[in-house]
């Protein structure tokens, strides 16, 4: 069934990719008419949320904050199913490089140093991966959780690695990249590290205005390959450009 479902799905997945930008955030805004004023699709979660990390603003700037939230997750939604059929010069343009940003990475892979890339789920974290594949000279690995439904996982392996990224899941990430750096080659590991590890093996600290466990991999890993760590992050500069 869950195949049936998928390949019916499909030809509709291609044919919003190809969809021109302008229709698309047409469809989005349709879309979050649905998601945020019919359904209410977890608002009172991220209300909640947005009150204990905010607790000195307002209800009404609350608020307003939830629906740009909400604004920007239906954007993300279609713009990942753009990546499908989007040209190398659009990914490029929708998601530009600070120049500096660019220097970093080229010098880095001049002296022959691969490196962890760490950021959050900001932005458009998925372009970001793209954009990287086709300006730095780095090997782009991107960590993943794979998703349960297999059809589906396959198409988001599609979507990442169509400007040649690699995935690796999370479980594989030390023996991949130790494997990489034995084989001389010279790469860029993306960690996206707001997510949240079990609680034992996490480090505790105080954000956001309250207790927050972080993973404590990243360090650990960079520490035992003797690799760089880049913090970097997505800036939204308007919809669909970053």
């Amino acid at each position: 069934m869950t195949a049936i479902f998928y390949y019916i799905s499909l030809p509709f997945i291609y044919l919003l990719s190809a969809t021109p930008f302008f229709i698309l955030y047409r469809l989005s805004d349709g879309v979050y008419f649905i998601l945020y004023d019919l359904l209410g699709y977890r608002k009172k979660i991220v209300l909640a949320n947005l009150k204990k990390s905010f607790p000195g603003k307002t209800e009404e700037e609350i608020h307003l904050i939830c629906k740009k939230y909400y604004r920007h997750l239906c954007d993300l939604f279609l713009e990942v199913l753009k990546t499908l059929t989007i040209s190398k010069k659009a990914m490029i343009k929708h998601c530009a490089f600070n120049p500096e940003a660019k220097k970093l990475f080229d010098r880095l892979a001049n002296e022959q140093k691969s490196v962890i890339v760490v950021l959050g789920h900001q932005g458009n974290w998925e372009w970001a991966s793209s954009s990287f594949s086709l300006l730095c000279k780095q090997q782009l690995y991107v960590i993943y959780h794979p998703l349960s439904n297999k059809f589906f996982n396959e198409l988001m392996h599609k979507i990442r690695s169509r400007f040649h990224a690699k995935t690796i899941t999370m479980r594989e990430t030390f023996k991949e990249m130790l494997m990489s750096k034995r084989s001389g080659e010279i790469s860029a590991t993306a960690f996206i590290a707001d997510q949240t590890p079990p609680p034992e093996n996490a480090y505790w600290t105080h954000f956001l205005n309250q207790e927050t466990p972080v993973f404590r991999g990243t360090e650990l890993i960079a520490k035992k390959l003797n690799y760089s760590i880049v913090y970097a992050s997505i800036k939204k500069i308007k919809r669909g450009y970053y």
